[in-house]
């Protein structure tokens, strides 16, 4: 598959492809041998992943400390389940955060809309 058909199906960019590859959030992609990339499923799959953690807010090094672990194989696997993990809490940690600061959101909000209901806001130190 070119890089062409893997950006409209993955809906990315060439550049952030070349990206994903350069600094190793893929492994390398396989070439024709007229040196142009030639996407795999298993590459697909590679940037699948890839849009998922980074779309979940891992940073790039996990991502590609994670995918060099995988090359250097099974003997890495409880490495990759502690990355895995950490990242798992960090995340976890994140959505605490926003789930307090929508719920403050939440009660500023409905002050508001009571407030203009009733012409009257009581404001409150909060």
């Amino acid at each position: 598959m070119t890089i062409q058909e893997v950006c409209l199906k993955m809906g990315l960019t060439q550049d952030t492809l070349r990206y994903y590859e350069k600094v190793g959030m893929i492994p390398p992609v396989g070439r024709t041998a007229g040196g142009t990339r030639n996407y795999e499923d298993e590459d697909l799959r590679w940037i699948s992943l890839a849009k998922c953690l980074r779309a979940a807010g891992l940073p790039v090094q996990a991502i590609v400390e994670y995918v060099y672990l995988f090359r250097l194989g099974d003997e890495t696997v409880s490495d990759r389940l502690d990355l895995l993990k950490t990242q798992k809490e960090a995340l976890l940690d994140q959505r605490r955060k926003m789930d307090e600061a929508i719920e403050k959101l939440e009660y500023k909000i409905s002050r508001y809309e009571k407030g203009l209901v009733s012409g009257k806001v009581e404001w409150k130190k909060d």
